[in-house]
């Protein structure tokens, strides 16, 4: 029996995304899945301080076919420091952890997203800037992942 992680590599591959503005009140792309489903590892990283005032931040993934799903719950992100950092635990009903002394815990398993994009939602209208990293490991033969 030839098992399907056989065909494909395990080997994470890196998709990095530069610094961009917070999407205002609303979620904007920060990834495209194509070409079949992937498990994914993701992590933020502040590089202008962000604004003042409640702001609720999650990741959703936004496939081509079907509803959207949180990959976390929202954390507020106000007055974050430059280099404070965000990674998802691994379960989708926990919010998004924020590490601000330096170091933190990996996420503890990967997500499965299907071909479509994973958006950064923001509930506010704040300024700041956080640049991203994607590891993914496809599932399917020819899935991969850009930065959108």
């Amino acid at each position: 029996m030839v098992h399907v992680y056989s065909q494909i590599s395990t080997k994470p591959r890196r998709v990095s995304r530069a610094a961009n503005n917070l999407p205002q009140s609303t979620a904007g792309a920060l990834y495209t899945v194509s070409g079949g489903k992937c498990i994914v590892e993701i992590i933020g990283e502040v590089t202008t301080i962000i604004e003042a005032g409640a702001n609720n931040m999650k990741l959703v993934a936004n496939p081509t076919v079907g509803a959207d799903v949180d990959l976390c719950a929202t954390l507020d992100i106000a007055s974050d420091a430059v280099g404070t950092f965000y990674n998802l635990t691994g379960t989708l009903a926990d919010a998004l952890v924020e590490n601000t002394s330096g170091a933190g815990v990996s996420q503890a398993g990967g997500i499965i997203v299907a071909p479509g994009t994973i958006d950064l939602d923001c509930d506010a209208s704040k300024t700041g800037q956080i640049k991203w990293v994607l590891f993914y490991i496809p599932i399917d033969q020819g899935a991969k992942i850009v930065a959108a």
